[in-house]
């Protein structure tokens, strides 16, 4: 029977691994043999039928592509998230190289990179769906500096344990955490732009800078400076996250709505192109000087 669905879908039904949690099994076999640290980080449900559906803006992390293309040899990613139509009850094969040929099958031919986005190397309609891509572990774990300015910072106070980013503290990581002032002018600005009660932004504001100075009690003498915290009181423009000054995240605030329907950039230094990193960057130095310690 004639049917439109995505490559991927077809490829799966006859594996008999169209059920999610058949296909989280498979992801994490295979995630094995390409690296332990992927394990478990197979797709949310919902991304997993968007997969499915091909209801996608772009392609996934790169890490789920290479998965992806382990599952199934001979095939892109591109190739697989693509619309397929045919015959799902025949067996499709990858397509066939000829003997004169050693090269992987090639992707489709885009746009070089630099020429459509600069630096920009994703970007998602929501906060929510980039969490459903990138993990908080994917963003914090290993990174030996995290510049971090926004409204509350959730996803490291929050969305973060304690002892992981104590660990990475006590190995190394310096942190600068820039929260908006939950005494200040602006703060009540957000609260009335949001709708929301009054004090709702502050009280949570200052939890989650109380649970980073719980952190910060418990490190050792030898780390204790490598943990800054600091308070600003201006407009709130944006939610900037800078790891090991080569990756940055960059969320705008929207009028009238929460921070999580924010659309999200992912953006990775290039020094061959101009971009944005160097822009943003020089934003959270700029704040970060102008702020406060917090009392």
């Amino acid at each position: 029977m004639a049917t439109e669905s995505t490559l991927l879908r077809v490829l799966l039904r006859q594996r008999h691994m169209q059920g999610y949690r058949t296909f989280c099994k498979e992801y994490d076999r295979v995630a094995k043999q390409l690296d332990t640290d992927l394990i478990g980080r197979y797709p949310s449900k919902a991304q997993f039928y968007r997969w499915l559906s091909g209801d996608l803006l772009g392609l996934p992390y790169a890490d789920h592509c290479r998965i992806l293309e382990k599952m199934f040899p001979g095939w892109t990613a591109e190739q697989l998230l693509s619309p397929h139509e045919g015959d799902t009850d025949s067996l499709i094969t990858p397509p066939q190289r000829t003997a004169a040929s050693a090269h992987p099958v090639p992707r489709p031919v885009q746009m070089p990179q630099q020429a459509r986005l600069a630096d920009v190397t994703a970007v998602y309609p929501s906060r929510t769906e980039f969490l459903h891509n990138i993990t908080p572990r994917d963003l914090f774990e290993g990174a030996k500096t995290i510049d971090i300015a926004g409204l509350s910072l959730n996803v490291l106070c929050q969305q973060y344990s304690d002892k992981a980013l104590l660990d990475s503290i006590e190995t190394g990581t310096t942190i600068k955490a820039l929260f908006l002032d939950p005494n200040g002018h602006n703060i009540t600005a957000r609260e009335h732009e949001e709708g929301l009660p009054e004090g709702h932004l502050s009280m949570l504001t200052r939890l989650n800078i109380e649970a980073l100075r719980r952190v910060g009690a418990k490190i050792s003498p030898d780390a204790r400076d490598q943990l800054h915290i600091r308070v600003y009181d201006e407009p709130l423009r944006y939610n900037i996250l800078i790891t090991d000054q080569t990756k940055c995240v960059v969320q705008p605030y929207l009028p009238d709505a929460r921070g999580v329907e924010s659309p999200t950039l992912v953006i990775e230094k290039d020094n061959a192109v101009p971009g944005l990193f160097a822009t943003f960057s020089q934003v959270f130095e700029s704040m970060w000087y102008r702020a406060k310690e917090t009392a």
